[in-house]
């Protein structure tokens, strides 16, 4: 699991200091881009070999609001990898109490510039599915 800190901007939230629901969706983003570059592979690098990376599934189960300046820690797991899709897990806990403010999950799959399905290969595949298998391993233990 990779784990990162941030603080909840004003901008993030409503009139009352509480997030829009929203902005969940974009520290998942954060979460999975982080875990991407934990395993050695940046976004650009991807877009640059013409491998994109839509979302075909997303959710989130809301638990508590988070406010106006709140320290959360956004925790990003891979739960299922393929040449085609990863799958994602999430969960956003605020720092000062440890209270879960979201969960949720999401599905990527790879395709080229055309949007057409394709499979992972490569060094790309082998750099992400280490880091994944890794995982998996600290897991069981």
């Amino acid at each position: 699991m990779v784990r990162i800190c941030d603080r909840v901007r004003y901008v993030e939230t409503d009139m009352m200091g509480v997030v829009h629901h929203s902005n969940y969706f974009r520290w998942f983003e954060m979460g999975r881009v982080a875990w991407l570059r934990a395993a050695g592979v940046e976004l650009w690098e991807l877009m640059n070999a013409n491998i994109i990376f839509p979302i075909t599934h997303v959710e989130a189960n809301y638990k508590e609001s988070a406010l106006y300046d709140d320290e959360i820690e956004i925790c990003a797991e891979m739960t299922a990898f393929s040449r085609a899709k990863m799958d994602f897990t999430y969960r956003i806990v605020r720092k000062k109490d440890g209270a879960l403010l979201a969960e949720g999950c999401s599905r990527n799959v790879f395709t080229d510039n055309n949007g057409h399905i394709i499979r992972l290969s490569g060094d790309f595949y082998d750099r992400i599915n280490a880091f994944y298998q890794k995982e998996q391993a600290e897991e069981k233990h």
